[in-house]
């Protein structure tokens, strides 16, 4: 079989949640383990507001709305992030403002921000890489100065922290990925974060397809309307059963991953010494969650060259994202400021190892061993 690149996480304790709500015969959502799922958020990160929607991409698409954003808008971020950390901004007109990248933690470099804010800056969208945080407390301070939003993308940070903080209850708004290579999954799926509780009654709204559905079934109105825009945005009451399964062991799940993290740092720390390749650098104020490791090396011909090698010892590693702004879309839908002196070297350079909960020891040394063997 190999080594894969990632395994979904599966439990074992899943399957009682979905016989049950097939029983109960209520599958769409909102219903009893979508209500523990938003409960457990709310009380675990100490959030006023939670909301499962059908992916991280929608938690965005709404998060763009309730920034209020409009045609000539600009939204600051990284290009070394995913499609729709983009996307959903530039779905509601507004144009995607790119700075360069932090080479140590390959996260937005806080000191940029200030030269791309313009008049018509409005939303600010820091992405946590690998969990680990960007400089909060300087994005914040811009964004009180500038009268700016902040939205964390923190699809892949459930559970890290930045200065004791859980990641995704800092920003105005945040958003959380559950796909199927999450640390906590439920195949497609994600959640919107709400800490700032003026947006809390528009954001059940905007999920509800642009109806007040949400105060009808808390008894609050006898009927419900068409009372602003939005989108069907609830996942299946199949999925949140699935995830609650794995909150429920969240912190069985974050310390297996932290452990096989672990144990490919202290394996490759010999090559770093070397100068052979990089390692992930933690800063000391954040307290990442194991959800990815890489390491970067000389170029992207050496980074083929190692992919290569891996693959044909039945190791799958991969590369990871072509910065937003050399794409076609990135090219029409947004601009980058200032100089662009580590998003697409970095970018080039780096490589994911395969992790995954429940990945055996001698698995990860494996894949040490054969990186160290393509060195030799």
């Amino acid at each position: 079989m190999g080594i894969n690149f990632n395994r979904p996480t599966v439990l074992g304790t899943e399957e009682a949640y979905l016989k049950k709500v097939l029983e109960k015969q209520k599958l769409s959502g909102d219903a009893e383990f979508t209500q523990k799922c938003h409960e457990w958020f709310e009380i675990q990160m100490n959030c006023p507001k939670s909301l499962l929607t059908t992916s991280c991409s929608t938690a965005l698409d709404m998060s763009a709305i309730l920034s209020e954003i409009e045609p000539g808008d600009e939204v600051i971020m990284s290009s070394f992030t995913f499609v729709t950390t983009a996307n959903s901004f530039v779905l509601r007109g507004a144009k995607v403002v790119f700075v360069d990248i932090r080479p140590d933690t390959m996260n937005l470099n806080e000191e940029l921000i200030e030269e791309a804010i313009t008049e018509k800056t409005k939303v600010i969208v820091p992405m946590h890489y690998a969990g680990v945080a960007c400089e909060m407390d300087t994005i914040q301070t811009i964004a009180q100065k500038h009268g700016l939003m902040i939205v964390e993308d923190a699809a892949q940070a459930v559970m890290s922290k930045y200065k004791g903080k859980y990641l995704g209850t800092i920003g105005d708004l945040a958003t959380y990925s559950f796909h199927e290579t999450k640390n906590y999954t439920c195949g497609e799926g994600g959640l919107l974060m709400i800490n700032n509780e003026q947006l809390i009654e528009r954001a059940e709204i905007v999920r509800e397809k642009g109806t007040d559905r949400s105060k009808f079934f808390r008894g609050e109105i006898d009927k419900y309307s068409w009372v602003d825009i939005g989108s069907s945005y609830l996942p299946s009451e199949l999925n949140a059963a699935y995830l609650y399964a794995q909150l429920q062991k969240a912190e069985e799940i974050l310390n297996d991953r932290l452990k096989t993290w672990d144990l490919y740092h202290e394996g490759l720390k010999a090559l770093e010494a070397k100068g052979k390749i990089e390692l992930p650098h933690i800063p000391k104020e954040c307290q990442h969650n194991g959800h990815l490791f890489y390491i970067k090396v000389e170029d992207i011909d050496e980074r083929s060259e190692i992919i290569e090698f891996l693959k044909l010892r039945d190791i799958h590693s991969v590369f990871h994202y072509v910065p937003l702004h050399s794409s076609k879309a990135g090219k029409k839908y947004s601009r980058f400021v200032g100089r662009d002196k580590y998003t697409t070297k970095d970018s080039n350079r780096l490589i994911r190892l395969p992790l995954y909960y429940k990945m055996r020891e001698e698995d990860v040394e494996y894949v040490i061993d054969n990186i160290a063997q393509f060195f030799e």
